[in-house]
C-alpha cells in the first residue's frame, strides 16, 4: 500500500486515519513525514473551499443548516481526494516546512518525535488561520445581516412587531425592562417571526425565544433540528422546543423562566439594550458565542427603532 493510498480511499470522517498515520510514522518516518503532509494539503484545500463557500449567499430555499453540514463534508472529502492526486504541490511544500529543524544523524529519517513536534507546530498555524477566518468571514456575514436589516426596515418588520407588542410590554412589565428588548430578542430568534418554530404538522408554535423542552416542561412539544454551539464550534443536533397555543403564552412562560431561575438575575430590571443582551449570554441562555453582540444591534438598531414608530 502506498501511502497516498491510505487517505484516497477513506471516508474523511474515518477516526482510525490519525492512528494509521502515527503508526506510518514509527514504521517509515519518511513516509510518514509526505502522508502528514499530503493530509495538510487536504486542510488547506478544505479551508479554501470553506472560504469560498462564506463568500457565496447561503439563503435559498433549499438551504439549511442540514444542507451547509452535507456540503461541508462533501468538501473535506472532495479537498482529501485532490491532495490524494499529489498534483497541485503544496504538499512538497509543507513536507519541506515539516523536516526544517528536524537535527538527526540520518537526514532522511527524521525522528517521531521530531515528526510530531513538527505536526504540531504546523497544527497550531493551520488552526489559527482558520480560526482568524472563520471569525472574519461571521463578522462580514453579521455587518452585511445588519445592512441588509436596515435597509429592509418596512412592512414585515412593522407587521413583527404590531403582532406581539402588547403580549411584550406585559412579559416585560413582569421582568422589569423595556418591551423593546423583547421584542428585539424574539426578532433574533425567529428571524423577525419568518423562522418561528413549526409544530410536527406544520401549525405554529407561537415559540419566538427558542425554548427547549426540559424534564418539567408537561405541554405540548416538537422536535427540529438546530445550531448548538461547544467550544465555539457550530453542531446540528434535534432538539425538543415548546410549543404554546399563542403568542401571550409564550412571552408569559418566557417571562416565568427568566423569574423562576437565580441565574438570570442580572437580567431582571436592566435598562440598557447591551447590557441586557450581555446578561442573557453570560446566564447562559444561548450556545451562541456571538448571541449576545446580535441581540445589541437588534436592540439598538435602525431595523427596530423604525418598526417601532412606524
Amino acid at each position: 500500500m502506498k501511502a497516498s493510498d491510505l487517505d484516497a480511499n477513506r471516508f474523511v470522517l474515518d477516526v482510525k486515519v490519525a492512528g494509521d498515520l502515527r503508526n506510518k510514522l514509527k514504521q517509515d518516518p519518511q513516509g510518514g513525514l509526505k502522508q502528514a503532509a499530503q493530509q495538510f494539503e487536504g486542510m488547506l484545500l478544505q479551508m479554501m473551499l470553506k472560504s469560498m463557500r462564506d463568500a457565496t449567499p447561503q439563503d435559498g430555499v433549499l438551504d439549511s443548516d442540514q444542507t451547509r453540514f452535507f456540503t461541508s463534508i462533501m468538501d473535506q472529502q472532495l479537498a482529501q481526494n485532490l491532495s490524494a492526486q499529489g498534483k497541485l504541490g503544496f504538499a512538497k511544500m509543507i513536507e519541506k516546512q515539516l523536516g526544517r529543524g528536524m537535527a538527526s544523524t540520518d537526514a532522511t529519517s527524521p525522528t517521531t518525535s521530531q515528526v510530531d513536534a513538527s505536526l504540531e507546530t504546523l497544527q497550531q498555524v493551520l488552526l489559527a488561520r482558520q480560526a482568524a477566518k472563520t471569525a472574519a468571514a461571521a463578522a462580514a456575514r453579521e455587518a452585511t445581516a445588519t445592512a441588509d436589516a436596515g435597509t429592509t426596515a418596512g412592512g414585515d418588520s412593522r407587521e413583527f412587531v404590531n403582532k406581539i407588542w402588547s403580549q411584550a410590554q406585559a412579559a416585560a412589565a413582569a421582568l422589569g425592562v423595556p418591551a423593546q428588548f423583547l421584542v428585539a430578542q424574539a426578532a433574533l430568534e425567529s428571524g423577525w417571526g419568518k423562522s418561528e418554530i413549526r409544530a410536527a404538522d406544520g401549525s405554529p408554535s407561537y415559540n419566538l425565544f427558542g425554548v427547549k423542552a426540559g424534564r418539567g416542561w408537561q405541554g405540548a412539544t416538537t422536535e427540529v433540528q438546530t445550531t448548538e454551539y461547544v467550544n465555539g464550534v457550530a453542531q446540528t443536533s434535534r432538539e425538543k422546543f415548546r410549543v404554546y397555543g399563542s403568542y401571550a403564552e409564550a412571552f408569559n412562560d418566557y417571562a416565568s423562566v427568566l423569574r423562576g431561575s437565580s441565574r438570570f438575575a442580572g437580567v431582571l430590571g436592566q435598562q440598557d439594550g447591551t447590557r441586557f443582551a450581555s446578561a442573557l449570554q453570560g446566564a447562559g441562555y444561548a450556545t451562541d458565542p456571538m448571541y449576545a453582540d446580535k441581540l445589541s444591534r437588534i436592540i439598538n438598531g435602525s431595523t427596530l427603532r423604525q418598526a417601532l414608530v412606524g
